[in-house]
């Protein structure tokens, strides 16, 4: 059994405690905010949770002897030195995304976890989907990829602005590259190799945080788009495109449908729905590899996850070169 606390009670941290109870191999047995009584309000809410500790400090937590791994769902300013600090004390570490704010600070946690032998791993769910290997199966069928866009446009920016949280105030973890832009890299990470370069970018600033991103990257001739949005919306899409045809998953950060076209055949549809939620797939994951003792994942690997920060410091270099 797979002991987990959870540091931090925002709605993610819901989200992902109503699916840890669905994982018959892990228990909620802590969690832990700015006070025990924040801490207890959220136990309370959750399923299964009954018996479970309430931590009025985050150290409290790590240092509960009780607590096999951490879920990290703190705001993104906070992951590095929280991530360290768990990793240090042992725990193994489900950090949401993005898991860090720079390819530099995801170095340093990969360096923690190597040094002190500790399983750590981005929460990129898409990964963990069950529809995810299906996609990259079909790969085959449309040919040697040449072009990959990603995008994840919401209308939103009122609704980010009311709430009053970190994505809008102004800060080193604010912006929707880090909040959105982290789901278009993560696929962009995983098809395309080499280092990227940005050959055209339109960008949207208020108040100095990025609203609106529009990147076309270079992989060595192969060509990656990276667009995301608090300030309008699209389609929610990752295009794959292949010689022979190409491939559009549905909703790229929360992928269950894909379209598989060829040249010459009709689109083949890919309907492949969670097993549980969105969440689940990464839960089962992470608690596998925890219960297998390994270190690192295969499917959303420590350098997945610094590749991943380096494609984010790219574009974000681009606001500079165009201010």
């Amino acid at each position: 059994m797979v002991r987990f606390g959870i540091l931090g009670a925002g709605n993610i941290a819901h989200r992902f405690a109503a699916s840890l109870a669905h994982e018959k191999r892990a228990q909620l047995v802590a969690a832990a905010c700015r006070t025990a009584a924040k801490a207890q309000a959220f136990l309370d809410e959750v399923p299964h949770a009954e018996d479970a500790r309430a931590y009025g400090s985050y150290d409290e937590l790590l240092a509960d002897t009780g607590v096999d791994a951490i879920y990290l769902a703190l705001p993104h300013a906070y992951h590095k030195e929280w991530a360290i600090r768990a990793l240090e004390a042992g725990k193994a570490v489900l950090c949401e995304k993005p898991a860090m704010l720079t390819a530099e600070q995801m170095r340093e946690v990969a360096d923690v976890a190597r040094r002190c032998n500790v399983l750590f791993m981005e929460a990129m769910k898409p990964r963990f989907a069950p529809i995810y290997t299906h996609v990259m199966d079909a790969l085959d069928e449309i040919g040697p990829l040449v072009r990959v866009e990603a995008t994840l446009c919401n209308d939103m920016l009122d609704v980010v602005e009311k709430a009053g949280g970190y994505h809008m105030t102004p800060g080193p973890g604010a912006g929707v590259l880090l909040d959105c832009g982290i789901y278009c890299a993560s696929w962009i990470e995983d098809l395309c190799s080499g280092t990227p370069k940005v050959v055209s970018f339109e960008g949207k600033q208020k108040d100095g945080i990025d609203i609106y991103v529009d990147a076309w990257l270079d992989y060595d001739g192969m060509d990656a788009c990276l667009e995301c949005a608090f300030d309008r919306a699209k389609l929610r899409t990752a295009t794959l495109v292949g010689e022979r045809g190409h491939i559009v998953v549905e909703e790229l950060h929360r992928p269950q449908r894909a379209t598989v076209y060829v040249q010459g055949c009709e689109p083949r549809v890919l309907d492949v729905p969670y097993e549980v939620d969105d969440f689940f797939g990464e839960v089962s994951h992470f608690v596998s590899l925890c219960e297998a003792g390994e270190c690192e994942s295969p499917s959303m690997s420590l350098e997945d996850s610094i590749r991943c920060a380096l494609i984010l410091d790219t574009v974000r270099s681009a606001f500079a070169m165009t201010s």
